[in-house]
């Protein structure tokens, strides 16, 4: 195999293992590592075919930003933070539907591909500037701007809805008598109720 072959071979092992562990990993830790290693699998595809430009895109704004902020998030929310445990019939129907899902995704790009066109499509000669900074610049902040700033709403947006669900399922706090007759807010499990004082002893007569 020459080195490019081996170059792409390493990339796309290192995509596919990550995303699977994105998937099926429990922690949401190990998510983001298996997230961030896609990323990079990415990149290294990107450099294999020359777009250095898209390559440093990927590891600047996904692997530095994204990522990082879902980290942040993850953080902020807590490593065991998990939702309500659903019912096993829930359970069982959600994953029925999306392996149903995934199965008709499946056939319909199978048969989309055996009804293809078999010949490649010739492609016009590329440009000297095809793929610089400029042109791809250009192309973002004019065209393609409103994707661009949906695509960071929607991000803020999801962030912002995780953190209020995360919060809005915490257990309320619990209010633990001081000696004062005021009550300290504290956060966290039950907290046992303090002992009864003792009795005075009678005074001698």
């Amino acid at each position: 195999m020459t080195p490019g072959a081996v170059f792409f071979v390493f990339c796309t092992l290192t995509c596919l293992v990550g995303a699977v562990s994105t998937v099926a990993a429990k922690n949401p830790i190990r998510s983001a590592v298996g997230l961030l290693a896609t990323i990079l699998g990415i990149a290294g595809l990107y450099l294999q075919l020359r777009a250095q430009l898209l390559a440093a895109i990927q590891l600047i704004v996904y692997a530095g930003a994204v990522v990082v902020l879902f980290v942040f998030v993850i953080m902020l929310l807590g490593p065991d933070a998990r939702g309500r445990p659903a019912s096993v019939s829930t359970s069982t129907w959600s994953r029925a539907f999306a392996g149903g899902l995934a199965a008709a995704v499946a056939l319909v790009a199978v048969g989309l591909s055996a009804v293809a066109a078999t010949q490649p499509t010739a492609l016009g000669p590329v440009e000297r500037s095809h793929g610089s900074v400029a042109v791809v610049g250009g192309w973002l902040y004019s065209g393609a701007l409103v994707p661009f700033e949906l695509t960071t709403a929607l991000l803020i947006v999801a962030v912002v809805g995780a953190v209020a669900v995360a919060r809005g399922r915490r257990p309320p706090a619990a209010s633990v008598p001081t000696a004062q007759g005021e009550t300290r807010r504290m956060f966290g499990g039950p907290v046992e109720p303090p002992e009864p004082a003792a009795p005075p002893e009678e005074e001698s007569r």
